[in-house]
C-alpha cells in the first residue's frame, strides 16, 4: 500500500485518474477489456471527472460493477447511487455492460445477481472512498472481514448515516436509509489494483485510525494496508492528522 498526498482535491483527482485510466487501458490492451468497480460519492465528484474525460479509452471494453447502494431508495432520490453511477460514469462514457444495484426491489435477489456477475472473472481496478467511520463500502465498524459472499446486506451505523445528512443528500437522519446492499470486505480486497481516492478534512480522522493504528474490523479501511497494490489519494486536509513519515507527498 502507498499513500500519496496532493494539494488540494483538483491535484488529487487529476493524478488518481492518471493512474485508472493507464489501469483500463493495460488491462484492454493485455485481455481485451477491463472489469472496474466504481464508488460514487461527493468525493469522487473530481476524480470521476477527470477519469471520463480521459483520451483513448475504449469505454465500449469496459465491464461496470457497483459498489454500494441504500435498500428502498428510488432511484430518482438525490442520493441514489445508481443516479450518481449513471450520471457520473455510465452515460459520460458510453458503458454498455454495468451492474447497478437495485436496492429499491427485491434487494437480496439484487445482492444474488450483482454476485454471481462479479465472480465471473477478476477485477482490474477499483476505486474507494472510505467513511467519515473508517468504512470501505458501506461495511461499518466492526467490518465482516470474513464473509465469502461478494455483495451482501448491511445495517448502516449512525455515524455512517449522519454522513449522509452532511452531504446534503437527507434532509435529516430520519430520512437516510437504515440498510444498504455493500460489497463485502473480502470482494473489495480481490481487485487487482485499489485506488481510494479520499479528501477533505472530515475525513481525516478516519485515515489517522485507519493508517496509524493496528488493522482491525473496528477500522474497517485498515484492511487496505494488506493489499500489495493499493493507492491511498489524500489532499492536505483528509492527510492532517497522519504522521508525516507516512505521507508520500506529491
Amino acid at each position: 500500500m502507498q499513500i500519496r498526498v496532493f494539494q488540494d482535491k483538483a491535484a488529487l483527482g487529476k493524478a488518481a485518474a492518471e493512474q485508472a485510466s493507464a489501469a483500463i487501458r493495460r488491462a484492454i490492451r493485455e485481455r481485451g477489456e477491463a472489469r472496474v468497480v466504481a464508488a460514487t460519492a461527493a468525493s469522487q465528484r473530481e476524480f470521476l471527472e477527470e477519469l471520463t474525460s480521459a483520451k483513448d479509452i475504449e469505454w465500449e471494453r469496459v465491464e461496470l460493477f457497483h459498489l454500494d447502494e441504500y435498500v428502498g431508495l428510488p432511484i430518482e432520490h438525490p442520493g441514489s447511487f445508481r443516479k450518481m453511477l449513471l450520471g457520473q460514469v455510465v452515460n459520460k462514457t458510453g458503458i454498455r455492460r454495468y451492474h447497478l444495484l437495485d436496492g429499491e426491489n427485491h434487494p437480496e435477489e439484487a445482492a444474488r445477481r450483482a454476485s454471481k456477475a462479479i465472480e465471473a472473472g477478476p477485477i482490474d481496478v477499483e476505486f474507494l472512498g472510505i467513511g467519515e467511520n473508517g468504512h470501505i463500502a458501506f461495511n461499518d465498524p466492526p467490518a465482516d472481514f470474513g464473509t465469502e459472499e461478494p455483495y451482501l446486506i448491511v445495517t448502516l451505523d449512525e455515524a455512517c448515516r449522519r454522513q449522509q445528512v452532511g452531504e446534503a443528500w437527507f434532509a435529516d437522519i430520519s430520512q437516510v436509509p437504515s440498510k444498504a446492499i455493500s460489497m463485502s470486505v473480502k470482494q473489495i480486497m480481490k481487485a487487482r489494483e485499489i485506488l481510494a481516492i479520499v479528501p477533505d478534512t472530515r475525513k481525516a480522522e478516519a485515515v489517522r485510525k485507519c493508517f496509524e493504528g493496528g488493522i482491525s474490523p473496528e477500522a474497517p479501511a485498515s484492511i487496505l494496508r494488506t493489499h500489495a497494490n493499493a493507492t491511498i489519494y489524500l489532499d492536505k486536509n483528509s492527510a492532517a492528522l497522519l504522521k508525516p513519515e507516512l505521507r508520500m507527498h506529491a
